[in-house]
């Protein structure tokens, strides 16, 4: 039996569609065994997903069919803090927690930049789940169909804090909202933000970093979908918000912010608001999924 904890992630970060994410403190925990062949008994507080269609089961077998070895059954309990659903990278952590598991049971023989390539293949991009295997802030890009990730410092004077609805926002329906093409204004208006914003990042300038995150391509027409978007907008920067942006496609926001103070006032001021908004500050996890071998949790 393994047990791996797998940390949510904040993705797209502006004008890094598809390719920026970031690890936050916000963890799915696993504990797995394999059984025999066929046999599938998934534990986990939705029973929609207690089944073999569940996410960590595909990144099993995924990662079996990788290493060339027959796919036996699994047990998986899920302990998960992590919302589905919510722009959090929720799925991330099921596949790429199904596929380690994989690996780990028959002698750790995937490498991180396996994991994340056998994990592309299944979610499509790699934005996700660049900072969920290597934990940190990533920029991630699909080559001929290889992904590859790097790791971007962060300032230390910059928060994170996620502004939760009470409102699920499905990725396939995000999607469908994006136009089929784009201008090359919207194109060079993006990949100018986004070279900016990594700099922006790193030397914490706040300014800069707010006029950086500004994007063209997803977030003004996925904010569509987000029920009260631009009063919540607001008053995250009347509280004093350095930057807010969708996390992944929703329907979470994410604010960036330096001053503790903001906590205490973001939190009065979504309150009232329609929606049941909460306020959760998250640290950035700086490991990425990794195995508990301290844990001695059964299943």
């Amino acid at each position: 039996m393994i047990h791996i904890t797998v940390p949510a992630s904040t993705s797209n970060v502006g004008p890094g569609f598809d390719s920026l994410g970031c690890a936050m403190a916000l963890y799915n925990r696993f504990a797995f065994e394999e059984l025999p062949a066929d046999e599938y008994r998934i534990r986990c507080a939705d029973p929609r997903f207690a089944n073999r269609d569940n996410l960590t089961v595909v990144g099993y077998e995924a990662a079996m069919r990788y290493m060339g070895l027959p796919a036996q059954g699994l047990a998986a309990e899920i302990q998960a803090e992590v919302p589905v659903a919510r722009g959090l990278g929720s799925s991330s952590t099921l596949i790429v927690a199904g596929a380690m598991a994989a690996a780990k049971l028959h002698g750790d023989k995937l490498t991180k930049a396996e994991l994340l390539d056998i994990c592309t293949q299944l979610e499509g991009h790699p934005d996700n789940l660049a900072p969920t295997i290597y934990g940190g802030f990533t920029a991630a890009l699909l080559h001929e169909g290889k992904p590859y990730a790097v790791n971007y410092p962060l300032h230390e004077s910059l928060r994170f804090l996620a502004l939760i609805p009470d409102f699920e926002t499905s990725t396939q329906e995000a999607r469908q909202s994006l136009p089929q093409t784009t201008t090359y204004q919207d194109a060079v208006f993006n990949i100018s933000h986004i070279a900016v914003l990594l700099r922006a990042l790193e030397l914490g300038d706040a300014a800069l970093i707010r006029l950086s995150l500004n994007d063209t391509l997803h977030q003004p027409y996925r904010k569509q979908l987000i029920h009260g978007y631009d009063t919540v907008a607001q008053r995250a920067s009347d509280c004093g918000a350095i930057a807010f942006f969708i996390s992944g496609s929703g329907s979470t926001c994410m604010c960036l912010y330096s001053e503790a103070s903001f906590l205490q006032r973001i939190a009065a001021a979504v309150a009232p608001l329609p929606h049941a908004w909460r306020a959760l500050p998250l640290r950035v996890d700086h490991t990425g999924a990794k195995e508990d071998r301290g844990c001695k949790a059964a299943i």
